[in-house]
């Protein structure tokens, strides 16, 4: 009787290990990011809308110069980032701040009343997207699951980023003037704290659902 016989142990594991799903988690920096040709300029903005939905977020970058105002790049991002860029965001202005002095506010027209800061419009999001230029092959947006923030005199620097092996890669690349980034900043605080409310009320619903289940159970 020869070795050939019988399969090895190691032979046996090795056709076990082709054949099984293969999963690895794998981490890197996005730090050394890959920037495409039609990203590295950016788009400038003056303005932007923060949407919530149940699993993303979605960032609306508007250039205000002309009626109807453009949306220059949507970005579309998942919760978890969100808390992150808020708190990248308070540090820049920190940062800021502490080298240029306060952020001169958004000139207004002479003769015009200021609005109140804090104080948000009571305009609905379909009567707002109405009134805004948008082009069809830019309504699904970039993803993106990190950002990189910087920023300059006049304005602020986004790079919203894809961290998926093996590079990360630069989706989408704004430029906010630096008047308008307090705005965006409570804005974006704003949503996210709907957004966990959200989550607590029907976490909540859940709960009273699940007691309501098991009180009706029969023993």
């Amino acid at each position: 009787m020869t070795d050939d016989e019988y399969p090895s142990d190691e032979s046996s594991e090795s056709e076990s290990e082709e054949n099984s799903p293969q999963t690895q988690e794998v981490q890197h920096s996005q730090v050394s990011a890959l920037v495409p040709e039609q990203v590295a300029k950016g788009a400038f903005s003056t303005g932007a809308v923060v949407l919530n939905g149940s699993h993303e977020f979605i960032l609306d970058f508007l250039l205000r110069m002309t009626r109807p105002h453009q949306v220059v790049s949507r970005v579309v991002m998942p919760p978890a980032v969100v808390p992150q860029m808020i708190q990248a965001l308070k540090q820049n202005v920190e940062n800021y701040q502490r080298r240029f002095g306060p952020i001169p506010p958004v000139p207004q027209p002479l003769g015009e009343p200021q609005q109140p800061q804090g104080q948000q419009q009571n305009v609905s999001a379909q009567d707002l997207y109405d009134q805004l230029k948008f082009a069809d092959h830019d309504m699904s947006g970039a993803y993106a699951n990190a950002v990189m923030i910087g920023h300059s005199a006049t304005e602020f620097s986004f790079d919203f980023i894809t961290t998926f092996f093996p590079r990360s890669v630069v989706s989408s690349r704004v430029y906010l003037a630096a008047s308008n980034v307090p705005k965006f900043l409570e804005s974006l605080s704003h949503s996210f704290d709907q957004y966990q409310k959200k989550v607590a009320e029907a976490q909540q619903r859940a709960k009273e659902q699940q007691d309501e289940e098991d009180e009706e159970r029969p023993f």
